[in-house]
C-alpha cells in the first residue's frame, strides 16, 4: 500500500466523524448524533437528538433536564426514520445507544454499531446487540478499543 492508502480514515472513524458534528445540532446539553451508512458505504442518514421538527419551546424547558427527557427524541430514533430496513450497514453514534434505541437497531436490521462514548445511565445495549448477533465496537480516539459483542 501506498502512504495516501494509509492515511485514509476508516469507514467506522467517518461515520463517526459525520455524527459528531451532527450532534453540535442538538440544543440539549447532553448532544448526541448518528449517522448510518449503507453497503456501499454511502452516508444515508445523519441525526442528533432533540424535539421533533418545528416544535419551539420556551428557554425555560431546557434547564431541567429530568422533566425534558420524556420529551426528547434520540438521535438513533430520528435517524432511522430516514431510511428502510435493512438499507443499513452501519450505524455511528457518539453515545452508546439505550436499549430502546438498541431494539429499534435490531428491527432496523443492522448488524454493526460503533460509538465513541459509553452510556452510564443504560448500558443494557450491550446484552441487547449481543442477543441479535449486533457487532457492537468502541472508538476511542478514533481507534477501536475493543470490541463489547462477537
Amino acid at each position: 500500500m501506498d502512504s495516501v492508502s494509509n492515511s485514509r480514515i476508516s469507514w467506522e472513524e467517518y461515520a463517526l466523524r459525520i455524527a459528531e458534528v451532527a450532534a453540535l445540532r442538538s440544543e440539549d446539553v447532553r448532544k448526541v448524533g448518528a449517522c448510518a451508512l449503507d453497503y456501499s458505504n454511502r452516508v444515508i442518514g445523519v441525526a442528533y437528538n432533540g424535539l421533533a421538527s418545528g416544535v419551539n419551546v420556551d428557554p425555560s424547558f431546557w434547564e431541567d433536564r429530568d422533566k425534558r427527557r420524556p420529551f426528547m427524541i434520540h438521535a438513533e430514533a430520528n435517524l432511522l426514520s430516514l431510511f428502510e430496513r435493512n438499507r443499513c450497514r452501519l450505524l455511528a453514534c457518539t453515545l452508546l445507544p439505550c436499549s430502546s434505541c438498541a431494539t429499534l437497531i435490531a428491527a432496523h436490521g443492522i448488524k454493526k454499531v460503533v460509538y465513541k462514548e459509553l452510556y452510564k445511565r443504560d448500558q443494557a445495549a450491550l446484552e441487547i446487540f449481543k442477543f441479535y448477533n449486533i457487532e457492537c465496537l468502541c472508538v476511542d480516539n478514533y481507534n477501536i478499543c475493543h470490541a463489547t459483542t462477537s
